[in-house]
């Protein structure tokens, strides 16, 4: 390709707004262009490195037995209300209807239609197991876009579905999948950690998410230096120490206790530990159901885990007139004596202690030795608990916090969803019975984002050659006839080698805006054709990375690049 017709070009500065690397450096060198928020125009230097992306994905899914096909974008919307998903996602649909009043969703995720497409078949036992699996668009109305192509409202992404006969298959598929997305990503140059995670919307009991460490990411995980435990914070557990349970129960007693709304008011007032005092959380589900959440003072909610226990969708915090419409008091919520009408949800911390203190309803009144069981029941009880940095982990290692770029991940879906869509195949007893199911996907534009993320200096994009949109950049220095008859001459020369070059035959653009243009595409190597290197008998090659270059033969250069 030459760069005089090159469709889309760099930028010599872009908007101060794009401050994450990928964002700005892919917007500059010409990779992307921004429709709407949260939706991108890939140009062609962007679309050789998606292309790429995809095709090393396909290459070690297609290895692994899985087969490729693909699903229309439209989803039939009862598909989704037959899983109760048409409103419990954390993300909104986008929802149209056609001509003829039929609604639709746009596909955000594909486990109803690929189940749906599997109903359509006679699959016995013989028939098990099998993935399928698909590059598609993928549609959510996220909240809030940002991050360039790191949380995108419109994005491509390969989805694989596996179907089984029972839980052992799968899991042999699982871990299968675990070494396949190993090697997919090592291949893209990416260092990956496997973190426990939360299947949210998605279903099921566990998945692991595949983490690349990046201070610009979203995921925050725990894990301990052996490498032996690595969780996202959503689901991390760790050890809750026993506090005081040898303490005898002391009489439930009500003092008086002007004092601030605050946990730390409450410390300073009783002169108790901050562990000793209940913490309580008034939350408000999309049902409008109240939930009280408890949990030993030292620790915080995890909204996450509470959302499992509880099977909410979405929480937010009650208001301080909704507490007060509860015949409570902001800053002294109790258990003891709550509303019935609130769902109280006990952290399981609260078995590590005794005669706990805390609020009772009213305003600056206390309780003083509250006991679970004796003086409250919870409705629920489970780890609610956040677990931060410097905590223990079950097995008695210190947790380390760390941050990440979430570029794939792994579902176990059992029966969710053959389950509620009634997806049957015959076992060999002649019975019908539930598939049991995994999901894997990979998101295609936050990996690329991710590459650049991980791959990138100053001056611009070092794309890894497994993915680079071309091997090499070619260029032309000064303006004698000589120089481009010579570049020229390499370049077919290349071509006819079947090299992928992007040769800069700009005769009207200065040597200091040709190197820079050739480090902010970020291409691995860089050959270039000046009076220097003529008068050596060659080219003169670099790579991107490096920082001395050498004259190498014309003859030689191709050899030279592949190695």
């Amino acid at each position: 390709m030459k760069y005089s017709k090159l469709f889309g070009r760099t930028m010599k500065t872009v908007s101060s707004d794009l401050k994450i690397a990928s964002n700005k450096y892919l917007h500059q060198a010409g990779f992307i262009r921004e429709s709407a928020a949260g939706r991108y125009f890939y140009l062609p230097l962007g679309m050789m490195a998606r292309d790429k992306v995809a095709k090393i994905i396909e290459e070690e899914m297609d290895r692994s037995g899985a087969q490729k096909m693909l699903a229309p974008v439209l989803h039939p919307l009862e598909l989704w209300r037959q899983t109760n998903r048409t409103e419990s996602v954390s993300f909104e649909l986008t929802k149209v209807k056609d001509r003829n009043g039929s609604e639709f969703a746009l596909g955000g995720t594909a486990e109803e239609m690929m189940v749906d497409l599997v109903k359509k078949f006679n699959i016995s036992f013989r028939d098990l197991p099998f993935q399928i699996y698909q590059f598609s668009t993928k549609f959510r109305d996220e909240l809030k876009a940002r991050g360039g192509l790191l949380r995108l409202r419109e994005f491509l992404m390969k989805d694989g579905y596996s179907f089984h006969a029972d839980e052992a298959d799968f899991k042999k598929e699982y871990e299968k999948m675990k070494k396949v997305y190993c090697s997919i990503f090592k291949r893209l140059g990416l260092d990956t950690l496997i973190v426990e995670s939360d299947n949210g919307y998605i279903g099921g009991e566990y998945c692991h998410e595949f983490i690349v460490e990046s201070q610009v990411g979203e995921s925050y995980f725990l894990y301990t230096k052996d490498g032996a435990y690595a969780a996202h914070e959503d689901v991390a557990k760790f050890l809750k120490e026993e506090k005081n349970l040898s303490d005898q129960e002391e009489k439930l007693k009500e003092v008086k206790a002007p004092r601030g709304n605050t946990m730390a008011d409450g410390v300073k007032f009783h002169k108790l530990p901050l562990w000793q005092q209940l913490k309580d959380v008034m939350f408000v589900d999309e049902k409008n159901r109240f939930i009280l959440a408890i949990i030993r003072g030292d620790l915080n909610v995890n909204e996450t885990k509470l959302k499992n226990l509880t099977k909410a969708n979405e929480l937010r915090h009650a208001t301080d007139a909704e507490i007060r419409k509860l015949k409570s008091e902001p800053g002294f919520i109790s258990p003891v004596g709550i509303n019935k009408e609130v769902l109280v949800a006990a952290d399981d911390s609260l078995r590590t202690i005794k005669n706990a203190y805390g609020g009772s309803n009213k305003k600056d009144v206390d309780l003083l030795n509250i006991n679970i069981d004796r003086d409250y029941q919870p409705n629920l009880e489970g780890d609610i608990a956040l677990a931060e940095q410097g905590f223990l982990s079950l097995s008695g290692e210190k947790l380390l916090s760390g941050k990440g770029i979430e570029v794939g991940n792994i579902f176990q879906l059992g029966y969710h969803y053959s389950e509620k869509m009634k997806a049957y195949f015959t076992d060999k007893d002649g019975k019908e019975k539930l598939y049991y199911m995994g999901c894997y996907g990979i998101g295609i534009d936050r990996t690329i984002a991710t590459i650049v993320e991980r791959y990138h200096d100053e001056q611009g994009i070092i794309w890894p050659e497994a993915v680079a949109p071309f091997k090499a950049h070619l260029i032309a220095l000064g303006k004698e006839e000589k120089i481009y008859k010579q570049a020229g001459e390499v370049y077919e020369k290349l071509l006819k080698q079947g090299a992928e070059i992007l040769y800069d035959d700009r005769a009207d653009v200065s040597a200091g805006e040709k190197f820079a243009d050739a480090d902010l595409i970020g291409l691995p190597w860089r050959v270039v054709v000046s009076e220097k290197s003529l008068k050596a008998g060659g080219v003169e090659v670099k790579r991107r990375d490096g920082k001395t270059s050498e004259i190498v033969k014309v003859g030689e250069v191709g050899k030279y690049i592949g190695e």
